[in-house]
């Protein structure tokens, strides 16, 4: 690294001595002495050399040179301050700044900032306001600017909305002035560094043994899926379990706005959307990827989720030999998911009749799993429901298993039971076809599950 002078900060305001309040409470004075040390390093720093250099390296040059900054600043810090100055500037440079530890925290699935000086996360399921912050607008602009490039997209006033990625598939979305009225705006929706299983999912009881063993099945005899549930639910996490039951034979083709899915198949083809240019050209939608994976002879084709008239596309593609895909869809029931793919492919411009349409979804979706998001913060899927045809110009739907609430403990926690209703599914003699065997125990509604 090549730093050019020694460094010399003579800011009244920052020569001063800074105190710390704690951890994540710094003084004003502690923030703007990190601005200037970080501003002069970069001014100094040979980005060049700074690029070609080993993370490790990297990271003790680092360390050095801002202990050196620290002694010519004439501010005096304690030991804490001090080191929290070193792995700031470090986070600054080669990280996301405030956000780092806050990413480094296994325990946090949610990270959302409204404007520089307010930062909440979502910490098993319940939203915890943090005493991280940003220096100033400008500051947070460069943390967006930074997670954006990675991906190739922008974020500036002609375009103010964005939505993007982390290297390790956290969803992120940002939206800025002028459509943000309290500065930049950050969402960002972390996933497990280990993809979750089955067994995960069982021991939060988001599931049962035996709706996991019938999942899992379903998904192994290519019956078409979809996944439904509200904001923040978990549909993407479970779309990822169930894919796990997927042979390794199979090729498989993820379709994303933001490549969020990770499944460990050998054989997996992932594309992604993406926006349109400056000129507002060069858009590749949903729909077009859709209709281009039917060209790379997938076995199954799953849809991150569903938004728009791509609905159409994935219903002929699961009409049509691409047995065994899924997708998610934001719906707060069952037979909302069914009205919302309706509504979705009204909303394109497609002019085909109510039933039409119906018996389209009806033929092409075999079950519905809507999952939810408790009271409590917990997640649980509450309803699998087979679609079993049409009668007239309605979509007929038989219940397999049931989440019911049954009231609220003292400390907050929902009280209910898992059971089947007792209802065996058409597509048994599918199962069975493929030699897959699920007891008659499945189907029992005299055992529950808390």
């Amino acid at each position: 690294m090549s730093l050019r002078d020694p460094l010399v900060l003579t800011d009244p305001k920052v020569v001063s001595v800074v105190r710390s309040l704690g951890r994540g409470q710094e003084s004003p004075e502690y923030y703007r002495l990190k601005a200037r040390i970080h501003q002069d390093l970069l001014n100094r720093m040979d980005l060049e050399v700074m690029a070609n250099m080993g993370a490790d390296r990297l990271r003790d040059e680092l360390a050095i040179w801002v202990e050196k900054m620290l002694m010519s600043s004439g501010a005096v810090l304690n030991a804490a301050d001090h080191q929290r100055m070193v792995s700031d500037i470090q986070n600054e440079v080669m990280g996301l700044g405030p956000l780092e530890p806050l990413l480094a925290d296994t325990s946090v699935s949610d990270i959302l900032v409204n404007g520089p000086t307010q930062v909440f996360v979502e910490r098993h399921g319940k939203l915890e306001l943090t005493q991280v912050h940003f220096t100033d607008d400008a500051h947070l602009m460069k943390i967006i600017d930074k997670i954006v490039s990675r991906i190739g997209r922008r974020i500036d006033e002609s375009s103010p909305m964005v939505d993007a990625r982390l290297p390790d598939g956290s969803r992120v979305n940002a939206i800025i002035p002028p459509l943000s009225l309290q500065g930049p705006l950050l969402s960002i929706r972390r996933f497990a560094a280990q993809p979750l299983r089955s067994k995960d999912l069982m021991d939060m009881k988001t599931m049962t043994p035996e709706l996991s063993e019938l999942l899992n099945a379903m998904v192994h005899a290519k019956l078409n899926i979809l996944i439904s549930g509200g904001t923040g639910t978990g549909k993407t996490t479970l779309l990822n379990v169930l894919s796990s039951a997927i042979p390794s034979t199979e090729r498989i083709v993820t379709i994303e706005d933001a490549a969020e899915l990770r499944l460990q198949q050998p054989h997996v083809v992932r594309l992604e959307t993406r926006p349109p240019n400056i000129e507002g050209k060069g858009e590749v939608s949903m729909r077009s990827l859709v209709r281009n994976s039917l060209r790379m002879r997938p076995d199954r084709i799953i849809v991150g989720e569903v938004r728009g008239i791509e609905v159409l596309d994935m219903l002929q593609a699961m009409n049509t030999g691409h047995e065994g895909s899924m997708a998610t869809v934001h719906a707060n029931t069952p037979r909302d998911a069914l009205t919302r793919l309706e509504n979705m492919a009204g909303m394109g411009g497609a002019s085909i009749p109510s039933r039409v349409m119906r018996q389209q979804i009806a033929s092409a979706i075999s079950a519905i799993v809507q999952i939810a998001r408790l009271t409590d913060g917990r997640r649980k899927i509450v309803s699998l429901q087979e679609v079993v045809g049409t009668e007239g110009d309605v979509v007929t739907m038989q219940e397999i298993y049931t989440f019911t609430q049954t009231g609220v403990a003292d400390d907050g926690s929902v009280k209910g039971h898992f059971a089947a209703t007792g209802v065996r599914p058409q597509f048994m003699r599918r199962l069975q076809a493929f030699g897959l065997n699920v007891t008659d125990d499945t189907f029992d509604p005299r055992k529950t599950y808390e």
